[in-house]
């Protein structure tokens, strides 16, 4: 049976979507193929943040998540996806052949979180404690490949190590030049369509009260949530069992489906990269979590002040930069 086509304005709705995933600096590293019948996703190797991902990790996570949302958008416009992933062993850079087939009831579930891709953002400021977490967290543990990501509740007595640790991954880059131009280049006024916008960063008495967080260059703004003295967000670790290309795509969806989650919920999250991006800040944050593996990415999940102002939406690329149609 030949495979079913896909009308064009769908796969393109779903991509819109998919490319609302979370991205190390907003860099969107993924490019996308339609063919009507199918999908491709290459990752844009143009696009990969060298100074602190040299190794494409962090990009792979992203093309993750960004599959994941995929999933999510097509699921709501009726169709499910079936993933052939590395589908080509001579190109590394083609992470999924993507195929469909129609699911015969779209649900009111798959409606909302596809709706909750476009109200999530990475929230920088500090939160409470998330509400009502003993309700959500096994939520979010049962939509996880557990067998390809492990997701770990740290104890809330470990954050003062873990603000160590990404205080000791910034000392060990004080002097690291290249690294501190390419923040400075993700987070210049004159990005309009990646990068990190300057109302999205925090200030430094607010970075102060958060700890656990990339170092940024430093915005002023008017101190916002002065109401939160110090961060009170819980911490998660997602864990691979190796560090290969495959594990980071997994981790990944398992990231996105957390986020998304936690945004239905109603709950505020922040991805960390940048303490795994140290082999020595991994140690600690391994013998925090009392396992072995490979972490991956570190979220924090909280609540923000109800009547606080929304976090801005971060801007993306347009689809004529991401997607190409070759039906």
């Amino acid at each position: 049976m030949p495979a079913p086509a896909v009308p064009q304005s769908v796969i393109t709705e779903a991509v819109g979507l998919a490319c609302r995933a979370p991205s190390l600096h907003n860099s969107q590293p993924w490019r996308w193929v339609d063919h009507g019948t199918s999908v491709d996703l290459f990752l844009d190797h143009h696009r990969i943040v060298r100074s602190s991902d040299s190794s494409g990790r962090e990009a792979h996570i992203s093309c993750g998540a960004a599959l994941d949302h995929f999933r999510v958008a097509m699921a709501a416009a009726g169709w499910v996806i079936h993933v052939d992933r590395f589908p080509n062993p001579n190109n590394r850079e083609h992470l999924a052949n993507i195929q469909f087939s129609p699911v015969a009831h779209v649900t009111d579930a798959m409606r909302d979180r596809a709706s909750a891709i476009t109200r999530r953002r990475t929230d920088r400021l500090p939160l409470h404690p998330p509400a009502h977490w003993d309700t959500v967290a096994p939520l979010v543990n049962a939509a996880i490949d557990h067998e390809a990501v492990r997701f770990v509740m740290l104890a809330d007595d470990a954050r003062g190590r873990l603000a160590e640790a990404s205080q000791l991954t910034e000392s060990l880059r004080r002097y690291d030049e290249f690294y501190h131009r390419e923040l400075q280049w993700w987070t210049a006024n004159v990005r309009h369509s990646d990068g990190v916008p300057a109302e999205a960063l925090v200030s430094s008495p607010e970075a102060e009260r958060v700890g656990v967080n990339r170092a940024f260059p430093s915005r002023e703004h008017a101190e916002r949530r002065p109401d939160v003295a110090r961060d009170e967000a819980r911490i998660a670790v997602l864990i691979t069992p190796e560090d290969t290309p495959r594990d980071a795509i997994a981790c990944g969806e398992a990231l996105s489906t957390i986020l998304l989650e936690c945004t239905m919920a109603g709950l505020a999250t922040c991805p960390l990269t940048h303490i795994t991006e140290m082999p020595e800040s991994r140690r600690i944050i391994l013998d925090l979590a009392g396992t072995t593996g490979i972490p991956q990415v570190l979220i924090r999940i909280g609540s923000a002040p109800p009547v606080d102002d929304v976090p801005p939406v971060t801007p993306r690329r347009s689809l004529a930069e991401v997607l190409e149609v070759d039906r």
